[in-house]
This record gives C-alpha cells, structure tokens and sequence, in this order.
C-alpha cells in the first residue's frame, strides 16, 4: 500500500477514479505507472521448463464440485483420454508440480479420498513420487500409465494458489486432440474504451482482454456469446449481462491494429471463474504468425451492476437504498458480498447446511443479492453459526435459478447442525473506495491513525478525522472499505502512532455511520463546514482491525423457560440497592417490613463468532461487586428492559454489569475464563457465559408495574463497546402477559430471526419511543 501514498495530488485524483488495491482491481484496469524517476521494470518473460524427451506430453485440468476456481480433482489427459490421480504417496510437492504446470504459482494444500467428488474413466497415475521440481506430472515416477489398484473414491484433488505465474504459456500442442480444453490464461480484465464509461466507476463497458505470455490481447467476437459475458460479468461483480452499440465500436475497431488471442471463448453461462470455461476454436493466423479476426472486432462487454454499485455521473456510485425484503441475507461476513447464506421461509429466517456446496449454488446467491458470481462456496460455518433452523440442505442449482429457492434441495436437514453452516465470499465490483483512506503510524497494517483523502481548494490532500463521538461502528466502515475485516477497537487519542505530519488537519468532522456503509464518505458528516474543538493530530481518530469477531447472541427459550416473579424481604435487597439494581422508588420501602416484586429469568449468552468476546477495558479498570463477590470487567453489559406495547418502559431499565467467564462449552471446545481469583475474563468461541435467575440483579424490578401486555427487551453489549461481526441478534424480545400475581413469557425470539412483516405484526413499534418510565 506505501507505493501509492507517496503520490503527488493529480496522481490522487487518477487513483481514485481508477485504482483498486485487491488483485481483482489490477485485473480490471491499467496497470498503474511507476512513480517519476523510477525505470519501469521491464516484462517478466516466462520461460516454459524443457520437458525431458523421454517424457510424454499430457494436459492437467482441475474438475469436479469446486468451491473455489483454483482448485479442484486433478485429471490428466494421456493417450487420447482423460483420467483421474490416485491419492496413495501423493504430496504437497506432487500438488506443487500440478498447480505450476497449470499456471498458478505454488499448491496450498492437497485433499485425498475424492474431496471433490468422483471422477470417471481411467485412473492414470498411483502412487505418485515427485520432489517438486519436475516441469510436468509425467516425469513424477508412479507404477505406470494406467497402473494401479485404486478406486475412484481414491481420486485426489489440489487447492493452488490465486496468484497466477507472470507471463504464463499455455502448451496448446494437445490442442487438437483434446476436447473439452479449459481455459489457461495469466489474466483477464474489462477495459473501458468509450469515453462515457472511462470516467464511470464501477467499469462496466469495454473490450474483454486477456493477459497472455505477459501481452494483454484481445478476443475476437466471431466466436463470442451473450454466456461469455455472464461468465466475464459475474467475475467482476456484476449480476448480469446486456447488449450494447456495435457500430460505436465497430468504427472504433477500424481506426486501431488489434493484437488478438488465438483461441476463442466457449462457456456454458453458470461457470463462476473463466478458468472453467472451455478453449474455443483457434483462429486463423497471418504471414507474420498474429492471429487474426477476419470480418469481426474485439469481443466487447456490457455488465448490468447491482443496485447498490449502480454508476452515477457525478460520484461513481448511488446511496443508500430501501431493498425490499429479500428471501436470503449474508450475516457475519466482515466484507461487502460475504457471509453466512440465511434464506427466508414461513416468516423466518433459517441457514444452509453445506452438503454439496459448491460455486455453481453459491454464485445463484451473489447474483440474487446484487453481486457477481461466487469467489469462494465458504463451508463449515467458517464465518459464524447462525440459528434458529435450518432450512435447506443438498442445494443443487443449474446456475441459471433467479434464487436459490428455486434451485433443487432437500428440506430434510437430519445429520445437519450449525457447525456446517454455509456461506459465501461474492465478486463484487471494483469501486475504489479504498483508495481514500489509509492507517498511518501503526505497527502493523491493520492499525493505526485514519486518514482520508479530501478536496479542499480544488485538490486532493490527506488529513485526519475528528476522534469526536468516534466509536466502534465508525471504525468498522473503516475496516470494511480498506478490506480488512473488522474493526476490533476504536480509539479517539493517537499520539502512540506517529502518523504522516502533513496529514495532521482534520478534514472530516461529525461523522456518525450506521454501519452498513461501504465508505466513510457514506456516512453522515459535517461535509466542508469541519468543526472539531481538540484538533486532529494526536486527537485523530484511529481503528485496529481483525479478520475474525464474536458474535453473542442470547439464548431465548431458556429465559422464556426460566422466569418467574419473586416477592423478596427488603433486607435481603440492601446489596442490590446499593448497585442500583431496584427501582428508585425502592429507597422509599421499609427495610423491615417491605418487598419489592422482580421477574427473574437466567440469561444463556453464546459466543457463535469467529474470535473470543474480550472486555474493553483491562484489568486496572475493573470493578468489584460485592453481591456477586467478583470483579466486573463490564459495567454496562445489558440493559433489561419492561416496555409496553407502544414502546415506552413501565419499569426502569436495568443496566446490568457483568463479570465474563466460560461457564459451559460444546464437547470439543476448552474452558479459557473464569471470574474467580481475579481471573482472566471473556466469551470462547464455542462456549456461553450463564447468569443464573437466583443471582443478584438477573431480574427487573415490577413492583410499581400494574397488570397488563408487556413486552420483555434484553440487548447484550447495548453501547457497542466491543466489535461483534453481527450487532442486529444482540436483542432479544418476548411478549409477556402480567395479572398481577402471574407472568406469562412467550413468543420469545432473537433480533432478525423472523420477516419484517412477522416482525412488526410482533411488537407494533419500529424502537423505543421514550427513555423514561411512565408516569401513572
């Protein structure tokens, strides 16, 4: 990232329209020149390893149910057919050989036993020896071509790299006798060539080139079909594909010499990568051995995007906009386009459980919510357990569905559990965004002090962001839009990170984020009319980021199973007081004689996040409590609340604080927190924390409630004080019916399990109309 802070203004004002840091970026646009002074070094030239002559010449692809691009089951062709690998002696070294001669630069793993299902035909190679400096698979030593004793259930399969070798040659001797070719090629992006969709960001218009032994060249568009430019589209985030002017670039296309690739394009439409595609007809060549395009032009692209990444003429993109209710939502990925798939049925809202899972099924549910296709099919709730139901299992959708719903499933989820929750990581457009902010000073790159880029006086400069009323959900826009996850803390003094001093002015002032922003410059602000009293400088606001978060969600049956109302003596209640944990006009009571009525309930508080829930505050600023006997290390950890149906509390809110530890964990998980002996505090992953219905305080004060319908509110981490990748199930609601001696819990229910319709039929009210308690 320092190659572009050094930049001078003008080169800001191109970097911004133009530039995107994420590798899908530089596929995109122009590569970005070297700054003045410096040479520019000259093309890799890739030099393709001499294959032994004893050797013989075989083509690698990588096939079968993929959840990423580049990996999948190995398959080689030899002698006019193709084959599967045998996993017996395989190794990382033999995946290393495999990914190289496919283009990629190294293997990241290697999966036995048909990981990617089973393959047909033959079985070519077992027992595979390589020492990973081979040029191809066929000089590995094995027990011979077609040797072996091995199943299908055997066939292995490689994850390589995304990082593709520069300047990468495709071998095409095979190529006529090979059908069903895949595509090999070092890159791909959309070049914009008419001026209107030059200054526009996204780029959704332009020719399709591919990098080729280190050239970028053209396609010819004899070949070309409307489900190429699905494929193309969806790679950079775009849902569909539309028509557009051929005579604008057929007369553009006369004026210029085209360097054209010789193959031509073959894909079927659903593919999420052009890596899945298949190699079209090779084209004719000249005398000087260029292929040519006789009668056609450059292949062009035209990419619908989603609404929310729709271009607009003046600030590259639109705002905010009212969705209507989708039947499935992402939850808990830190980027825009990733997380948990949820789908909606009967009003509420339930996961997927990851039986055959694949790009194909994921890239159905990136194009349905606006995004391109699938990157990545994410398994085994590697981005958070969900709850409630689950109500989908063995998705298998053709890749044409217009929603996931529509694809073939099982209802039955039986053998399924939230541990195997499936998500998924979208192609989403380019936008820039992070291209107008960075983190100076830190240690590392996910902190530091922010600063945003800014106009002042018709140029583009650096400057801090006021620390004023700066909090956690700012910092998380801050994390998204530079694309590193989320925020973990958020700070409003930076003096520790000695950030760029001619950065130190403040240039954006009251900023104030909702959350779900893709950009700083999205959320509320002060605009040009900066006002900050203590200055940037050391007071510049700062974030620390982090891939992972917790999540905590309360558990809502048990405290619709637990609550009861207990009548307690005053004098058993002098600790509580003095916490605050009654009613104010408990002070009034007699101490002898007196009672106060409380609804008690236990409190279940989960961890189903990624990280531990940690205190904000360290040890030094802990407080004990005397009627739990420990120390708290939150002093505002919940809010229990009694509303009444118009949204107005009848008792006063209890803020209860807490002292955090691992009271019970799932079988596989350790123990990490426990509060005696001042020990250290927190939530594991895995684990829950249980505040029992007979403990001081796990109760709201109703003696001054007179009979009625109620609703019941409990909102964990209510001052987003620690970060959490998903803050909408912190709340938790019940209806409760009070006749004055009895109280009734039902319909308990997490924030966002149920439609918005059910939602609103539950409680009539969008919040809290008042804060106070209602004077009768």
């Amino acid at each position: 990232m320092e190659r572009f802070l050094g930049f001078t203004h003008n080169h800001c004002i191109i970097m911004l329209f133009f530039i995107s840091l994420s590798p899908q970026g530089f596929a995109q646009y122009e590569h970005w020149p070297y700054l003045p002074g410096y040479p520019e070094p000259p093309p890799q030239v890739y030099q393709p390893p001499q294959r032994p002559a004893d050797v013989p010449k075989i083509q690698l692809r990588l096939a079968g149910q993929k959840r990423k691009h580049n990996e999948g089951r190995v398959e080689v062709f030899y002698s006019g057919e193709w084959g599967t690998v045998c996993d017996d002696d395989f190794s990382i070294y033999a995946a290393h050989v495999v990914c190289r001669e496919l283009g990629y630069v190294e293997a990241v793993s290697w999966l036995p036993s048909s990981k990617y299902g089973k393959g047909e035909g033959k079985i070519w190679m077992d027992n595979v020896h390589c020492n990973g400096k081979e040029t191809t698979l066929a000089a590995c030593t094995s027990n011979g071509w077609g040797v072996t004793d091995c199943k299908h259930t055997e066939d292995v399969g490689v994850v390589c790299s995304e990082k593709r070798i520069p300047g990468f040659k495709f071998d095409n001797s095979l190529l006529n006798q090979i059908e069903n070719m895949n595509i090999q090629v070092e890159d791909i992006r959309i070049r914009a060539i008419l001026a209107t969709y030059r200054k526009r960001v996204p780029v959704t218009e332009g020719y399709v080139e591919v990098k080729d032994e280190g050239t970028w060249k053209q396609i010819c568009d004899k070949h070309w079909t409307m489900k190429n430019s699905r494929v193309v589209c969806g790679m950079f985030g775009f849902p569909s594909e539309r028509k557009y002017n051929t005579n604008v670039y057929k007369m553009f296309a006369s004026r210029r010499k085209q360097h054209y690739w010789a193959y031509s394009m073959d894909c079927n439409g659903n593919e999420a990568h052009i890596s899945s595609c298949k190699l079209g007809n090779h084209l004719n060549v000249d005398a000087e051995k260029n292929a040519t395009c006789e009668n056609g032009m450059p292949a062009v692209v035209s990419c619908v995007p989603g609404r929310a990444f729709a271009p607009s003429s003046h600030s590259g993109f639109r705002k905010a906009f009212r969705q209507e209710q989708p039947l499935v939502r992402l939850k808990g990925g830190a980027n825009t386009g990733e997380g948990r798939v949820e789908v909606l049925k009967n009003g509420e809202w339930g996961t997927v459980c990851d039986d055959n899972w694949n790009l194909v099924s994921a890239s159905v549910v990136c194009r349905e919510l606006g995004f391109g296709s699938a990157k990545e099919a994410i398994t085994g709730a590697r981005l958070g357990q969900g709850m409630g139901p689950i109500h989908l299992n063995e998705i298998d959708c053709t890749g044409f569905e217009k929603s996931v719903t529509d694809c073939k499933f099982n209802t039955e989820s039986q053998g399924c559990n939230h541990e195997e929750d499936a998500a998924v990581r979208c192609n989403v457009p380019a936008m820039g965004f992070q291209n107008q902010l960075r983190l100076s000073g830190g240690r590392n790159p996910y902190e530091g002090r922010v600063e945003v880029l800014a106009e002042r006086n018709g140029t583009l400069k650096w400057g801090t962001v006021c620390s004023e009323n700066w909090s956690t959900v700012e910092a998380m826009v801050v994390c998204r839009q530079l694309g590193l996850g989320f925020a973990s803390h958020a700070f409003q003094e930076t003096w520790y990170w000695h950030g760029d001093i001619s950065a130190d002015n403040v240039v954006m002032s009251g900023v104030k984020c909702s959350g779900t922003e893709m950009s700083l410059a999205h959320c509320r602000h002060d605009g040009a009319d900066v006002s900050c009293p203590r200055g940037g400088g050391r007071f510049g606001a700062g974030v620390s980021c982090s891939e992972t978060a917790p999540d905590l969600v309360l558990n809502a049956e048990l405290v619709e199973q637990t609550a009861y109302l207990e009548d307690r003596p005053m004098f058993m209640l002098q600790c509580a007081l003095e916490e605050n944990c009654l009613a104010s006009s408990a002070a009034n009571t007699s101490v002898t004689s007196g009672y106060r009525r409380l609804l008690r309930f236990s409190s279940q508080i989960h961890n189903n996040g990624q990280s531990d829930f940690r205190p904000k505050n360290g040890r030094h600023a802990w407080v004990w409590h005397d009627c739990h006997r420990h120390y708290h290390s939150m002093e505002v950890f919940t809010h229990y609340d009694l509303l009444n149906l118009n949204g107005t509390k009848v008792a006063e809110g209890h803020k209860a604080s807490f002292c955090l530890e691992d009271t019970e964990c799932e079988a596989d998980v350790q123990k990490q927190y426990e509060c005696a002996n001042f020990g250290e505090q927190g939530i594991t992953v895995g684990c829950w924390d249980v505040y029992r219905h007979d403990i001081d305080c796990q109760w709201i004060d109703i003696t001054d409630v007179p009979p009625g319908d109620y609703l019941f509110q409990v909102v964990i981490n209510p001052n987003y004080e620690v970060a959490e990748s998903d803050y909408s199930n912190n709340v938790m609601k019940c209806r409760s019916r009070y006749d004055g001696q009895r109280i009734w819990m039902y319909n308990c229910h997490i924030g966002g399990s149920f439609s918005e319709e059910t939602e609103q039929k539950f409680d009539h009210f969008s919040g809290l109309t008042n804060n106070k308690v209602s004077t009768r």
